[in-house]
């Protein structure tokens, strides 16, 4: 008969280390234990769940005895050898049959060819495994998964017995609960951090969810626009563009964020971005090193899209300084963090004469006084009037002759 205390104890244990914050490593890593403990001979174990993430398809706890427990994120790529090994395996089986157990014995009876991952642990001398999925509401899920998938093998010559079976597959709605939480927790940190930016999402996460709640911040504006992109996006397909996009932000965001610099947000092919410091002449520093490094990483971006015949492009970037509120803005159910302020006007501002002034690069006369010895670096274009703006300002660009970047 199957031991009511065993699965009743180690499933409150999964339940209890998932609410004090357990990661899915502590928590398999745990709860492995508490099964050998109780004479459950496993040899690995394994817990599988999607994941809604820009990068990662899936997420893998593994626990292999006297190893312990590890994770394997699983990236969204075409590997055709991975992909492979994943339709072949038991997990494909259960998933794609929608069945919610499977198991086979590896001993004299085990037909081989069948799982090519239970050939080999057959091999190195497991003797029984099985295969549990669990399904959760639709309206518990996040992306496209159903639910949680474990695995469970023996090396005991006699195999799992049937109330050992009963106990892996009792704790399974425990397991999938904590798990289920930790996903969540997860993905939620994920999903605002990629589509606020690190800074705005821990804002967020940390309460700041209130319409009009701003902080009055000093800190470095950069603008930046794609030249002729309205030309290349009516001469090219739209996946064309898309790629373009994706190339030319990718360069951008990279070194901003490298430089401790935030990107808020995107506007069609602009990028709107600030560098925060309480050192106003460290962040125009990060900011001058980021656009330096900016200007040889397009170089490089298109020498490669040329010689692979696509189209290419470049920036045109303002850097400004200046007071700003960084907060809240909307309705009360739709929300932004962003920043306000005359200064992200001011860098819109400058950023449009880039063409008229043949420059890449344009700061403003704030930006270089509060630059200290990085205003050695740069040169002045002159005053100039703008629309908005109440009178002339003086502008400067990035010496040709001078080495930035880090």
């Amino acid at each position: 008969m199957i031991d009511v205390r065993v699965k009743t104890g180690i499933s409150d244990w999964i339940v209890c280390a998932a609410l004090e914050g357990s990661s899915e490593v502590e928590i398999v890593d745990g709860m492995c234990q508490r099964l050998a403990n109780a004479d459950i001979p496993l040899v690995r174990a394994t817990v599988a769940t999607n994941l809604l993430d820009p990068t990662f398809d899936a997420r893998i706890v593994r626990w292999i005895r006297g190893q312990g427990a590890s994770e394997e994120a699983v990236s969204l790529t075409n590997d055709a050898q991975g992909n492979e090994n994943f339709v072949r395996s038991p997990f494909y089986y259960l998933i794609e049959n929608r069945e919610s157990y499977l198991r086979r014995r590896l001993d004299a009876s085990y037909r081989r060819g069948e799982f090519p991952l239970l050939d080999g642990f057959q091999d190195e001398g497991v003797t029984d495994f099985a295969a549990f999925t669990q399904k959760v509401g639709e309206n518990m899920l996040l992306g496209q998964g159903e639910g949680m998938a474990s695995s469970w093998a023996t090396d005991a010559p006699a195999g799992f017995s049937e109330p050992q079976i009963e106990i892996l597959a009792g704790i399974m709605p425990s397991l999938t609960l904590a798990c289920m939480l930790r996903i969540t927790n997860r993905v939620a940190r994920t999903l605002i951090t990629t589509y606020l930016g690190r800074d705005a999402a821990e804002r967020v996460l940390a309460g700041n969810i209130v319409r009009g709640r701003a902080q009055a911040i000093r800190a470095v504006v950069w603008y930046s626009d794609l030249i002729g992109f309205t030309r290349i996006s009516d001469t090219v397909s739209p996946d064309v563009v898309l790629a373009l996009l994706n190339d030319y932000a990718e360069a951008q965001v990279e070194e901003i964020e490298a430089h401790g610099g935030h990107v808020l947000k995107f506007i069609g092919d602009g990028m709107l971005a600030i560098f925060p410091d309480d050192d106003t002449k460290r962040a125009c520093k990060r900011a001058l090193d980021a656009a330096a490094n900016l200007r040889r990483r397009i170089a490089a971006l298109n020498e490669r899209r040329q010689a692979a015949g696509l189209a290419v492009t470049d920036t045109h970037l303002a850097l400004h300084v200046g007071e700003l509120l960084y907060g809240n803005l909307g309705s009360p159910r739709r929300l932004d963090f962003t920043v306000l302020g005359s200064a992200v006007n001011m860098a819109a501002r400058m950023e449009a004469l880039c063409g008229s002034l043949d420059q890449k690069v344009i700061v403003s006369a704030a930006f270089a006084e509060a630059a200290g010895e990085a205003q050695s670096l740069l040169v002045s274009l002159g005053r100039y009037a703008m629309k908005g703006i109440a009178r002339p300002e003086e502008l400067f660009t990035l010496d040709a002759g001078t080495e930035l970047g880090s």
